[in-house]
């Protein structure tokens, strides 16, 4: 039975919430910058949601475990929509602020929840193929969700955008709820939640943690560079409006356009599943995408800015799908959601830092040069990261089968 075929009805719900992420992105970063005209408040949206997922995970985890996953994604989602048809109406940036900073917090519960059902739903021997087709899902997003934005915002300006998303993330929660249950192991296990239970559910974190050394090692290099992409996320548009002069149209059809090389680079990873190894799919598409980053934010017009899109929207295509595979394969699913959670923190405080500093840097030097100095260190953690994905004593951790995990097979 074909991929598509049997995952269905998650795949369609998760893909039509990427594309209403995609317009909703670029209506939003348009809508905050046409309202203050400040290049920091649209940096605030990156930050909003790191916060929100600071000071959520820490106890989030450990509610994800032992409630019915798929029923907590659709309550997440649909809180979602609700808050986000909101945001349109309103004028002021804190309110705004204030409706992003709750919707993030249903986001805390919703990706840990939804990585447990994939990795029990979705069989050990096609998630690499699934995790790349929801990468391609979510790379056509990138390509038709900021066209359409632009279609939508060129005639009925950025109202119709953000309420198109909405709407998606009400369609993902009613596939989400046609979907079955699946086997959980913690729900036997439910009882209520106290400070002696989050305290004994973080040693059991710590445990995983310190027994598996090699894990989260490739986690904080492949998290830091990520990152640290991520940070410079928040200064896209700055960059392309204010460096490259270019206005809100040609901003779209660059991240449109781009979404090309993102949807070839998904299809690519579908395809090579059985010919590239897992390590060259992280280790060789981080270095790549960082490079990719470093070339956009060395660009110098239009057609260099895409070039430079399109060539680390392909690479990012592998080392998410990779990434993805070696984190469902060796992270127990008895402590997903706690883990997860925990993660979460990491690259909710990481992020906020990354991008507060590169604001606040960006205010005394030049966007470009600061920018540029920032991909570069991105591509030396990349390096770092391929030389332990490639560690030949290591070969078990992306070994693909019916294995358990690791850490799972040393208790």
């Amino acid at each position: 039975m074909g991929i598509w075929k049997k995952y269905s009805l998650l795949l369609s719900g998760i893909g039509v919430s990427f594309f209403g992420n995609w317009v909703y992105l670029i209506a939003l970063n348009i809508l905050v910058l046409d309202m203050t005209g400040s290049a920091a408040a649209v940096a605030g949206i990156y930050i909003i949601g790191p916060i929100a997922r600071l000071l959520t995970n820490f106890w989030a985890g450990s509610i994800i475990d032992r409630v019915n996953k798929r029923k907590l994604m659709v309550i997440a989602d649909v809180l979602r929509g609700s808050l986000i048809l909101v945001v349109p109406f309103l004028d002021s940036l804190w309110i705004v602020y204030a409706i992003l900073f709750v919707a993030n917090i249903a986001a805390a519960f919703f990706g840990p929840s939804s990585t447990f059902y994939i990795t029990k739903f979705v069989a050990d021997t096609d998630r690499r193929k699934f995790n790349s087709i929801m990468s391609m899902m979510n790379s056509g997003s990138f390509l038709i969700g900021p066209a359409v934005a632009g279609v939508l915002i060129a005639l009925f300006g950025t109202t119709w955008c953000v309420i198109l998303n909405a709407i998606t993330f009400f369609f993902c929660a009613l596939c989400i709820a046609r979907l079955p249950d699946v086997e959980d192991e913690n729900l036997q296990y439910r009882e209520p939640i106290t400070v002696k239970m989050l305290a004994a559910d973080w040693m059991v974190v710590k445990g995983f943690i310190q027994q598996d050394r090699y894990f989260i090692k490739i986690y904080l290099l492949f998290q830091t560079a990520l990152m640290i992409a991520f940070a410079l996320d928040s200064q896209e548009v700055t960059f392309i409006k204010m460096n490259l002069a270019l206005s809100d149209q040609m901003y779209g059809l660059i991240v449109s356009i781009a979404g090309v090389g993102a949807l070839i680079g998904a299809a690519a990873t579908a395809a090579f599943v059985k010919r590239f190894s897992l390590q060259l799919y992280i280790g060789v598409g981080m270095i790549l995408t960082a490079v990719g980053y470093l070339l956009f934010y060395s660009a110098v017009d239009f057609w260099t800015a895409t070039a430079a899109f399109i060539f680390l929207g392909f690479f990012m295509a592998f080392s998410n799908a990779g990434y993805d595979t070696f984190y469902q394969k060796n992270v127990p699913t008895t402590i997903m959601g706690r883990f997860g959670s925990l993660a979460s923190m990491f690259q909710s405080l990481l992020q906020i830092v990354l991008t507060f500093l590169l604001g606040v840097m960006v205010e005394w030097f030049s966007l470009q040069i600061v920018a540029i100095g920032f991909a570069t260190i991105a591509v030396f953690m990349a390096l770092l990261l391929c030389s332990q994905v490639f560690s030949k004593q290591h070969g078990q951790y992306y070994a693909e089968g019916n294995m358990l995990p690791v850490s799972e097979t040393k208790s």
